[in-house]
């Protein structure tokens, strides 16, 4: 009945002091109390001798009632809190996603498109309370998915993300458009777009400068990403009789100052993933540079616990009054 009890006015404690004092007064006066009459013998009075050894339990009631009044005063109480969040700044975020042929290069285990699916999927996870788009490009580009808060929809659009779908090239002012266009009429406090490519801009009828002011106009921050290791990687270079891609060393070559001047003139930020752990590390860079605001209640309940204890207590001088009153009424 009583776990986990807190006690809103502990101080009322301190009037338990007074039980030791109460008890000392009581020895120091009981002779006073009890008349007494002097007897050459007490045989005649031996059948109720225990009775009277029996009479310092009225006190004991009386102070056990006291004691329990004490706790009573005190408010033992327990306290259930539940809580409820609320997003006071959420954000929608759209992920725009080059599945140009390089991007089945091998720099990156098992190769750059799976590696950034994979990355991509864990990032989602850790955005729980944003709206979040894909957008897939290569020599033009499609929405894979509009903002929504439902992830489900979200990582399985990510993994139908292939190589294949779209005309080859590198359309990065489609892609960037195609993001804007998709985050224009959010209401959203914030809107953000991740755009990532592994190469230069030879695609398109939308310049990357053009969609960057675009950006600007809709108030759209944007985080770019080249991906690729430094010098040379392992990349499709022609296609084989069996349809399948035969692969040989091929320089990697990224428009580092595009991106960097599209992340500059929106207010974003532009990385450069040069292996599997280096994305990584850039997902979670940008889930910590973005956050969400969180709001939260609490709800307090309290329920009071003092009642039982002054039903006891007046249980306790009930029975201290009847044992007074009746069988101890002729040593009192």
């Amino acid at each position: 009945m009583f776990e986990n009890v807190e006690f809103a006015n502990p101080e009322f404690f301190w009037l338990l002091l007074l039980l030791p004092v109460a008890l000392l007064w009581y020895f120091l006066t009981r002779t006073e109390q009890i008349p007494y009459l002097k007897l050459s013998s007490s045989k005649a009075f031996s059948s109720s001798g225990w009775l009277v050894k029996l009479k310092p339990l009225l006190l004991a009631l009386r102070l056990l009632a006291l004691a329990a009044v004490i706790t009573a005063l005190a408010r033992p109480q327990t306290e259930d809190i539940s809580t409820r969040t609320k997003t006071t700044k959420g954000i929608d975020i759209v992920m725009a996603i080059d599945v140009s042929s390089s991007m089945l290069a091998r720099d990156l285990k098992p190769n750059r498109l799976s590696a950034l699916k994979e990355v991509a999927a864990s990032f989602i996870k850790k955005r729980p309370n944003d709206r979040i788009g894909l957008v897939a490009y290569a020599g033009e580009s499609y929405t894979k998915t509009p903002i929504t808060s439902d992830k489900s929809i979200v990582q399985r659009a990510l993994s139908d993300i292939i190589y294949g779908q779209l005309e080859d090239g590198t359309a990065i002012g489609m892609g960037l458009a195609t993001s804007v266009n998709r985050l224009k009429e959010s209401k959203a406090i914030s809107k953000v777009i991740i755009l990532l490519t592994d190469g230069v801009n030879n695609s398109g009828f939308i310049e990357p400068q053009t969609a960057a002011d675009l950006a600007v106009e809709y108030d759209i921050k944007t985080y770019t990403i080249g991906l690729g290791t430094n010098g040379n990687a392992l990349t499709p270079i022609a296609y084989k009789r069996d349809g399948s891609f035969q692969y040989g060393m091929r320089q990697v070559e990224i428009d580092e100052k595009l991106l960097q001047d599209i992340a500059e003139v929106t207010g974003g930020k532009y990385f450069r993933a040069t292996d599997n752990e280096k994305l990584e590390e850039i997902y979670n860079e940008i889930n910590k540079l973005e956050k969400t605001e969180i709001e939260e209640f609490k709800y307090y309940r309290y329920e009071e616990k003092f009642r039982p204890l002054v039903f006891f207590a007046g249980l306790l001088l009930l029975v201290e009054w009847g044992l007074r009153n009746t069988i101890f009424k002729s040593f009192i």
